[in-house]
């Protein structure tokens, strides 16, 4: 069992399963709202729901473009950009192509065969990051449900020595809103957003932005791990993946974990 299985397995033997997700919270068979840090690794950075991504996918699907044929989605798309390519060429604020792949290895694998000495993947609200002189961006899509595709946009014209991944229309659709989602998200959430909750997060995390580095040593992580989760707080399960923090969540969410808060010297 992964980190993440086990991260469900523990929600559940402790709250029951997930009846509703929105915003930062996850609602429990047992009536308890969760505060997800964690949020999906950060496909869900922009909160749970999908709000308008999930209505263009259902206006998608209503159209029955399901097949293998190219539609205005799908990285074939007449004329060779698709809304999901200008969605991302808007994205990195430069003229790209895109490749899709159902795994992270796959789409590594070809950025670095294309651009072994400018590839990144792509994180939002990095600092200092200017994406437009980076030749080859893995983007993991900023929607919860799309764990299985990864998008690699490279300059415009570059030669990717992959086939793009069949993705069906109605899922690029979605994806492509998520996107247009994101960029209208990097322009309202700021410093000011994140940095409300340090008082909370000093003691147990270096913050980067919207990302929680854990001060907790990797030995005692996974007792942290079930200490917030005991908090009605999720975090990341996994060491080297960051938390993120619960964007409009109110301060009140930590109440919990102040008045019980973890030791650093607990044994494993």
């Amino acid at each position: 069992m992964n980190q993440v299985q086990g991260l469900a397995a523990e929600i559940t033997s402790r709250y029951g399963t997930i009846k509703r997700a929105r915003n930062c919270f996850l609602y429990t068979a047992k009536g308890v709202r969760l505060t997800d840090m964690f949020l999906e690794g950060g496909r869900a950075i922009l909160g749970w729901g999908g709000s308008s991504a999930f209505t263009v996918f259902k206006n998608v699907l209503s159209r029955g473009l399901t097949g293998s044929f190219d539609t205005d989605f799908t990285p074939h798309a007449e004329g060779g950009k698709s809304q999901l390519s200008r969605a991302v060429s808007e994205l990195l604020a430069s003229e790209r192509d895109i490749c899709l792949f159902t795994g992270k290895q796959a789409a590594l694998k070809s950025a670095l065969e294309t651009a072994p000495d400018s590839t990144s993947i792509y994180k939002p609200w990095a600092e200092g990051a200017d994406w437009s002189k980076v030749k080859a961006v893995i983007i993991e899509a900023p929607l919860p449900w799309t764990a299985s595709c990864w998008i690699l946009a490279v300059e415009a014209g570059t030669a990717i020595p992959a086939e793009s991944a069949a993705i069906p229309a109605p899922l690029c659709a979605a994806i492509s809103r998520s996107i247009y989602n994101l960029i209208a998200a990097l322009q309202e959430r700021e410093e000011k957003d994140w940095f409300i909750y340090d008082s909370v997060f000093t003691k147990y995390w270096t913050r980067k932005g919207p990302y929680l580095y854990p001060k907790v040593s990797k030995e005692l992580y996974p007792l942290f791990v079930r200490h917030c989760l005991d908090q009605e707080i999720v975090i990341s399960p996994i060491y080297e993946q960051p938390s993120i923090v619960p964007f409009g969540a109110d301060k009140g969410v930590f109440r919990k974990l102040e008045r019980n808060p973890f030791s650093f010297q607990e044994k494993p």
